[in-house]
């Protein structure tokens, strides 16, 4: 969410902006809130100017009163009773005005990063850097159930039986593949320095339209019935909710943290729920990292965040890519994006396995996270990260590591996580 000010004082970079990110149907909104504003702004100077009369009054009504003026104490008594009905009135309307403009404030998007490609959709991504050498082996990689039955390691019939399309059944060994690279992933991030947490997987309306956009809430949320909660679509959501309302200190940061939960999404619009197989599902388990730190520290960290999932991939031998969302593609809040793509054997091709986002200050703005600084306070900037996601990354793990025998390689560092296996084998 935007500063009123910085939208008052510069509404053409404002609407650029909106056009940058092919939102035009937004434009109207510039200026209808920046008269919104300059109308809540009169009325603050109107009340402020009628209570001033109105204290003046008073004290003049209770000198009249001590000089026996009854019928001029009573006249003014009239004027003040008029006053305050006025102001009753002018806070009536303040309260609509300000609600409006809030309302307003957290559609238009915030301005990206001067280094965002500019493109309609992610068709207009731009690829910056690949890791790892792709292969195609010289012999068929099936497609990722496929693999995953082999090993009696997947049941999506009877997951439809109990909870429908768009969830599944881990066990054996592709279930233990699963835990395995989430512990090995909750252990890289606290090496690198990051704090673990389990975060709670529910949280309040309050704290999910402060992280996320109206449009981005009602494609993914699911919300408990009868009550003020949302089920997490990350550990992002509750982890940058951690701080709501907070002053932190400037020596407190950078907070950095690395979370495990449960991840439920509505996939609201989404093309292959139906299909077989675990890419687009309803539930997933994820390890995530974010940051909260100075608004001059977070592209440095934005660096430092997507750099730390490559390497992850990398240490488990799997190719993967970098590639730039560009401006049509960035959800409202984001100032820059970065996906971090795959390679899978199978398909030819790199798919998306995590993203990076940099916020800017526009979640501390809707939370109100302050740092106290010398000159006074000032809004954190808030940044998030994917460092795996399984069972997603599964199919590049298993598609990256499987051999002609069926049999799939486990890599060096999962080994202490899979009992010590060098390789797990087929049942079938």
């Amino acid at each position: 969410m935007l500063d009123i000010k910085f939208v008052r004082n510069n509404p053409d970079v404002v609407k650029q902006n909106i056009k940058n990110k092919f939102q035009n149907e937004k434009l109207p909104l510039v200026d209808e809130v920046i008269e919104l504003d300059k109308r809540n702004r009169e009325i603050k100077q109107e009340v402020e100017a009628l209570r001033a009369e109105k204290n003046k009054a008073s004290k003049q009504i209770g000198a009249m009163m001590a000089q026996k003026k009854l019928e001029e104490a009573e006249e003014l008594k009239k004027k003040v009773a008029e006053s305050g009905g006025r102001i009753d009135a002018l806070s009536e309307e303040e309260k609509e005005v300000e609600e409006k403009i809030r309302k307003i404030m957290m559609t238009i998007p915030n301005i990206i990063d001067p280094s965002v490609p500019i493109g309609k959709d992610d068709s207009e991504n731009v690829e910056l850097e690949r890791f790892g050498e792709p292969v195609v082996p010289d012999f068929e990689i099936p497609y990722h159930t496929e693999i995953m039955e082999s090993f009696n390691g997947i049941d999506l019939d009877s997951a439809r039986r109990v909870a429908g399309n768009g969830f599944y059944y881990l066990m054996g060994d592709i279930a233990r593949l699963h835990s395995a690279v989430l512990a090995y992933a909750r252990d890289f991030m606290i090496n690198r320095g990051f704090t673990y947490c389990v975060p709670p997987f529910m949280i309040r309306s309050n704290v999910v339209t402060g992280v996320m956009s109206f449009a981005e809430m009602d494609a993914m949320m699911y919300k408990i019935e009868g009550e003020d909660l949302y089920l997490i679509g990350t550990s992002e959501h509750s982890m940058i909710g951690k701080f709501i309302n907070t002053l932190l200190t400037e020596d407190e940061l950078p907070q950095t943290l690395t979370s495990y939960s449960p991840c439920f999404r509505k996939e609201k619009g989404a093309h292959g729920i139906e299909e077989r197989g675990v890419y687009r599902i309803h539930q997933f388990e994820k390890q995530e990292m974010i940051v909260v730190c100075k608004p001059e520290d977070s592209m440095e960290w934005y660096d430092k965040l997507w750099q730390n999932t490559v390497d992850l991939f990398r240490s488990m031998d799997i190719p993967v890519r970098t590639l730039e969302c560009c401006s049509g593609d960035l959800a409202d809040l984001k100032v820059k994006s970065v996906d971090v793509e795959a390679w899978s054997p199978r398909q030819k091709k790199y798919f998306e396995v995590g993203s990076c986002s940099n916020l800017g200050d526009a979640q501390a703005r809707r939370l109100g996270i302050r740092v106290k600084g010398e000159n006074g306070n000032y809004f954190a900037h808030t940044l998030n990260n994917t460092v795996v996601a399984p069972p997603r990354m599964l199919i590049a793990f298993l598609e990256n590591n499987l051999q002609a025998d069926g049999s799939v390689k486990i890599p060096e560092v999962l080994r202490p996580y899979m009992g010590g296996n060098a390789v797990i084998m087929p049942k079938k």
